[in-house]
């Protein structure tokens, strides 16, 4: 009997990325349902992501595996008409806009706080740490945050804003530290309800409301992990929103994951699963969206930083696993180890970076000393 084409195709493609079909090493792909080939084929990533959920395949050292394919560039085999529709949608469709701005906030970040609280670590934070000097996860996040601190200079009594404040804790860290008073921003009721617990005794108000209704006035601000929600066709808007509302003696930093290559075209899997209407800002796309707003006084890229603070939320969401089955179901545990799996290799392979700008109105007088 011949063997079908379309597993000798992928034999042959994942041979490029020293991958194995059924092979014994910890990268190589082990399968369970010989349907696999024809749906990843069909709907490439997509198709990829979905029969993983479905306990299609295995691997045993699933970001290695996922690194592999990254570097030897599998992925553009795998352009699908799911990957071009995705793409159409990001370009042309204003997907951030209005009621459907606060749908990655109902469909990823409400998930439940017990998930989080399980992954993230001491500090409900939900973006790369830094790890430049820390040995673990809790100790990376409070060095971003307190880099992001330092970079805004930030003195007792300034009023601060946080743009997609998440749970609230950078804030409460900017309060409690550095004794500011702050605003914070979500799209998620889930988090603004949290982080009003959490900031209850400090000078800070958490509001459940789109960037794009501020305009008032804030000594710095800051913005950690929520531009990648706000969409190309918006990041004119965001820059205007954050100017208008800054003093002209203040600073921005600005904290997003981002790509160094063409636009990136939004993953049908990620959009589909994870993260509804997103993309990852390419840097061109963000230079040109702060013209004649901000002046760039540093372009920090330690995007290195986040395979280790994925690796690590992977260990904790593994670990936290036996409280979290009595909530979600084995397909769910599959799709969230795909989904931190890929993204570890996305940073590990350095396809994506993270970047930290910090941009001031007009430019710092006599310029800026840039802290690290």
């Amino acid at each position: 009997m011949s063997q079908d084409p379309l597993k000798t195709r992928a034999a042959s493609l994942l041979e490029h990325a020293g991958i194995r079909l059924d092979g014994t090493d910890a990268t190589d792909l082990r399968v369970h349902d010989e349907r696999l080939y024809t749906r990843v084929f069909a709907h490439g990533s997509l198709g990829l992501g979905e029969s993983y959920m479905d306990g299609w395949w295995d691997a045993d050292d699933l970001p290695g595996m996922f690194t592999r394919l990254l570097n030897a560039h599998l992925d553009i085999e795998l352009k699908t008409l799911d990957t071009l529709l995705a793409h159409l949608k990001a370009r042309f469709i204003n997907m951030q806009r209005g009621d459907q701005a606060f749908e990655v906030g109902r469909a990823h970040y409400d998930l439940g706080n017990d998930l989080f609280r399980a992954m993230l670590g001491k500090r409900l934070v939900y973006s790369c740490g830094y790890w430049a000097q820390a040995t673990n996860l809790d100790e990376a996040q409070v060095a971003k945050l307190d880099l992001i601190c330092r970079k805004l200079k930030l003195q007792p009594g300034q009023r601060v804003l946080d743009i997609g404040c998440g749970w609230g804790e950078g804030l409460k860290y900017a309060a409690e530290h550095y004794g500011v008073h702050g605003v914070g921003v979500t799209v998620s009721q889930e988090q603004a309800e949290f982080a009003r617990e959490l900031c209850a005794n400090l000078p800070v108000e958490i509001r459940l409301q789109d960037y794009r209704e501020l305009n008032e006035p804030f000594d710095a601000i800051f913005s950690i992990g929520m531009f990648e929600h706000v969409g190309a066709l918006n990041y004119r808007t965001y820059f205007e929103v954050a100017r208008r509302c800054l003093r002209d003696d203040g600073l921005f930093v600005l904290h997003s994951i981002g790509t160094n290559n063409t636009p990136a075209r939004p993953d049908p899997w990620i959009e589909k699963y994870i993260f509804p209407n997103s993309m990852i800002p390419a840097a061109g796309q963000v230079a040109e969206a702060l013209q004649n707003l901000f002046v760039v006084e540093d372009w920090h890229n330690f995007g290195a930083d986040y395979d280790r603070t994925l690796t690590a939320w992977r260990a904790n969401f593994d670990t936290a696993w036996p409280q979290l089955a009595e909530l979600y179901d084995s397909r769910f545990r599959r799709m969230w180890h795909f989904y931190l799996a890929v993204s570890a290799a996305v940073f590990r392979s350095r396809r994506n970076q993270l970047w930290q700008l910090t941009l001031s109105p007009h430019g710092v007088p006599g310029g800026y000393r840039v802290p690290r």
